[in-house]
């Protein structure tokens, strides 16, 4: 499983829309309006690079109001419970 964060750069204005627009979108788990470099950030899940290449160049691209996009692809996790650290990938 690949896991992946895109980060965007949002048009003033259009982040609601946005974030609204990822609700119902396949393979995105999380996405949150952020405050920073980075107006959004998109936490994903794929089976294979071709889901993503085609998530971020037909999904994220394509939105209206998306200016800029940075992909970071995930390359260990570690999960907190109370108590202990889980580490998976």
């Amino acid at each position: 499983m690949i896991h992946a964060y895109i980060l965007g750069k949002v048009q003033a204005g259009t982040e609601t829309d946005i974030l609204n627009a990822l609700k119902n979108v396949t393979h995105m788990k999380k996405a949150s309006l952020t405050y920073g470099v980075y107006d959004l950030c998109i936490e994903c899940e794929f089976k294979t690079m071709d889901e993503l290449d085609d998530f971020i160049l037909n999904v994220v691209r394509k939105m209206q109001g998306i200016r800029e996009t940075v992909t970071l692809i995930a390359s260990k996790t570690v999960f907190s419970q109370p108590g202990q650290a889980l580490s998976f990938g």
